[in-house]
């Protein structure tokens, strides 16, 4: 396991006002009309060509008093009627616009706003990139429950660009907690990530997802379209109306008992502890005598592949990281063309549950998260005491995951990083970021310039890429515009 890295600082930039930079530009013109008393003058003691030294010196400092009055006015009628702003007259580092997903300073991108904008939140607080990521997946957890929630499977990919290291977060080969029924671990691996890497206290990453659930959230329209699949069996009355048919979009959906779960894992001391209330209540609801002792989630040193670019960055087993390495290792060596995006076994749709979010920072550290219910709802065993459903992860059914990080070679510190995180069937997040970093491996290919599109579509699937360029943080999704972005 690799030392505990220090946390990573943000700094928030000053807010800009147009109106400051044109009055500075007026005072140095200003400034170049006023007469210099100190100037040369004529034995008389006036000024060459002009006026006596007394009356220059005098009328230098009636104008020196008027511009200055003048500008402190005007600074003053500009902060009062700018909401905002931060009253500074320095200008920000940088003066030119940024298109859609740059950001300055960090980013977040998931599949719904609010947990996008819960990050945010994070990030400009202070977090840093395992804050915002985490806060981000729990609240996930609440808005999407047709796609990852405290019952799913997690894997992580966190490099630090401090350390220069590359971590993995694992959950362990998927167990179960019953029959058809997967042992939720999401907490616990929260939690240890957080405790290694986080920089916010704990509690505070649990504030925003604990008050969707407890005061409600408005069901997006990705969750209206799996509740109108899915149908209402299992997942009443949560997410029903009173006639028993399933919300549409823009209805409110309440979970308090989901509320009550995250409030006792903000409280709990430890990662081991922090799943320990849940897996208590949901061994009542199922009538077991108690859950068993399995494996835990753990952190280790990511995989990696020398590439022509840099170094790659995968997880290792069990997750399809040492699979993607091996074709592209492979790819390399032949020399020969990228293969086929879309076999034909593989042009079919087909419904999965599983989650991706993925937070960077403008000096290149990144967090990729992927999680798993293994299908739309999981099981479709809504937990009465906890408001959680579980997943129907078995056996190897979630060896799926394969979350990238290309960082630039090592010896560059101003290298770019790029981030890949693929959701959709299992097949899916394989071929399409392989596919993709088929492309990156080419010698003449640069991480900057981003991975090049698939020549025609696969089967359904989100891809999100983050990249640090430029000391900017860059954020985008295949499909475009399906995963909404904040930063900051």
């Amino acid at each position: 396991m690799e030392p505990e890295a220090g946390p990573v600082l943000y700094q928030k930039l000053l807010v800009w006002e147009p109106s400051l930079e044109s009055e500075e530009e007026e005072e140095e013109i200003s400034e170049q009309l006023i007469p210099d008393p100190w100037g040369p003058q004529d034995s008389s003691g006036n000024k060459a060509g002009g006026l006596p030294g007394a009356w220059a010196r005098l009328v230098a400092a009636l104008l020196l008093l008027a511009i200055g009055f003048s500008l402190a006015v005007r600074q003053l009628h500009s902060s009062s009627g700018s909401p905002g702003t931060l009253g500074s007259g320095a200008p920000p580092p940088s003066r030119h616009s940024h298109g859609p997903g740059v950001y300055p300073h960090g980013a977040i991108i998931s599949p719904a706003a609010t947990c996008s904008h819960l990050g945010q939140e994070l990030l400009v607080a202070g977090g840093n990139v395992v804050d915002a990521g985490i806060g981000a997946a729990l609240c996930l957890a609440v808005v999407h429950p047709h796609t990852t929630g405290l019952g799913a499977m997690f894997w992580g990919l966190f490099y630090n660009s401090s350390s220069g290291n590359s971590t993995a977060l694992t959950s362990g080969p998927a167990q179960t907690l019953a029959p058809g029924l997967g042992l939720p671990l999401a907490l616990p691996a929260l939690r240890l990530l957080h405790t290694h890497f986080g920089r916010l206290p704990w509690p505070r990453l649990l504030v925003g997802p604990t008050t969707l659930a407890q005061e409600g959230f408005l069901v997006d329209t990705s969750l209206a379209r799996a509740l109108a699949a899915q149908g209402t069996k299992g997942i009443c009355p949560l997410l029903c109306r009173t006639d028993g048919t399933p919300l549409g979009p823009g209805a409110r959906a309440i979970n308090p008992k989901l509320a009550a779960v995250l409030h006792r894992a903000a409280l709990a001391p430890t990662p081991d502890l922090t799943g320990d209330a849940l897996l208590s209540l949901l061994a009542q609801d199922l009538g077991l005598e108690g859950p068993s002792a399995g494996p835990r989630p753990t952190l280790e040193p990511a995989l990696r592949l020398p590439v022509p670019q840099g170094i790659l960055f995968t997880t290792p087993s069990p997750s399809a990281g040492p699979e993607l390495l091996e074709l592209l290792e492979a790819a390399q060596q032949s020399g020969g063309p990228s293969p086929d995006p879309c076999p034909p076994r593989l042009l079919a749709a087909g419904t999965t549950g599983s989650s991706v979010l993925a937070t960077v920072d403008s000096g290149g550290s990144v967090l990729l998260l992927t999680s798993s219910l293994n299908s739309s709802f999981g099981s479709g065993h809504l937990s009465p005491s906890t408001g959680v459903l579980l997943s129907n992860l078995v056996a190897k059914s979630a060896a799926w995951a394969c979350p990238l990080i290309l960082r630039g070679r090592l010896d560059d510190n101003e290298a770019d990083v790029l981030g890949l995180v693929a959701s959709g069937t299992p097949a899916v997040a394989r071929v399409m970021t392989h596919t993709l970093l088929s492309h990156l491996v080419r010698p003449q290919t640069h991480a900057q310039q981003g991975p090049t599109k698939s020549p025609r579509p696969c089967i359904q699937g989100t891809l999100l890429q983050v990249a640090a360029h430029a000391e900017h943080a860059h954020v985008s999704s295949v499909p475009s515009g399906c995963c909404p972005s904040q930063g900051f």
